[in-house]
């Protein structure tokens, strides 16, 4: 597999606008890698920020691609050593899941690996998945249970509970692993919390919505939240390609914050922009991650608040916050 920094390496970037996707974007080009990256469409607004970075002039090239097309990824795999594919809707809601949410993430996964199957300079594909793809199960959420790579969400819980993103991001994952062991691709899958931190990409991300939700009073969510800085994200799949012995699935949960936590975490650091003043106290079970795996591929989590605040920066220079 791939070690040392990506002198002269060329990579694919897949849905390369995205949030954890431009940062990896960002990232790879430091590391002075080639990045082939994915879009919609190369001329769309949403695409400048890309083109603003570092060694974008150079080094990266974008091209159009679409989820649902078979052979559309072809040219943007071609000669590439290494492969992430992050591309997948990020929706919750949706009256028709199916297409909308489902089908993209499952066959968006298997037209990217069938492109790579046909590429014998490919050596891994790294599989931006989620800890929704985990989470939904039998077993009950305890304080003494650890969540961990061995989880894997059931999709009859997934529909039953209309947890779309959740049962797309699982099936898609099931569909990239049977695909690669019949196929000989070397896969790795990451598996993210809530992502926070800064973003420069010209769309808000989910952690950012969050955060925002958060601030404006939205306290309906009442569950633990699992987060984990951006960076962290994007180190753990650099590292996810350039380790020789990385493999399988690799779960990442900086750390476990609490509604209150975070609410009075606001309320000390930015008590200006809370809209609601009083501070409602909400019972969260307590859960327990595991980063285990993830250290072992060098990766030493950032503190929740630290992404919070960056994320807090980006949403006031971006006008979202005032």
């Amino acid at each position: 597999m791939m070690s040392g920094e990506g002198e002269e390496k060329v990579v694919c970037v897949t849905g390369a606008s995205g949030f954890v996707a431009s940062w990896l974007v960002k990232l790879l080009l430091q590391r002075g890698y080639t990045v082939k990256a994915t879009v919609r469409d190369p001329n769309s607004p949403k695409t400048e920020h890309l083109r603003e970075l570092d060694g974008a002039k150079e080094r990266l090239h974008l091209f159009k691609a679409n989820l649902l097309e078979e052979g559309s990824f072809d040219s943007a795999v071609d000669g590439c050593d290494g492969v992430f594919h992050t591309a997948s809707p990020v929706i919750f809601l949706s009256d028709n899941p199916q297409a909308d949410i489902v089908d993209p993430a499952v066959m968006g996964t298997l037209n990217v690996l069938r492109s790579c199957a046909k590429v014998h300079s490919i050596k891994r594909v790294v599989l931006t998945s989620s800890i929704g793809a985990m989470l939904l199960n039998e077993t009950p959420m305890t304080p003494d249970v650890v969540i961990d790579e061995t989880w894997f969400s059931n999709p009859v819980l997934c529909k039953e509970n209309k947890e779309w993103y959740s049962l797309a991001k699982t099936l898609a994952e099931e569909a990239a692993w049977k695909f690669a062991k019949e196929n000989g691709i070397d896969l790795v899958a990451i598996h993210p919390g809530t992502v926070i931190g800064p973003f420069f990409q010209p769309i808000l991300n989910f952690g950012a919505e969050v955060i925002l939700n958060l601030i404006n009073g939205d306290q309906s969510f009442a569950f633990p939240y699992v987060f984990v800085e951006i960076r962290d994200v994007v180190y753990a799949h650099i590292r996810a390609l350039e380790v020789p012995k990385a493999s399988g699935r690799y779960l990442l949960a900086g750390s476990v914050a609490q509604h209150s936590d975070i609410l009075k975490f606001l309320h000390e650091h930015y008590p200006t922009l809370l809209r609601s003043g009083k501070l409602e106290e909400k019972y969260q079970p307590t859960i327990k991650v595991s980063q285990e795996r993830a250290k072992s591929l060098g990766i030493n989590f950032t503190p929740w608040e630290v992404g919070v605040r960056g994320c807090i920066e980006s949403l006031m220079e971006k006008g979202f916050l005032s």
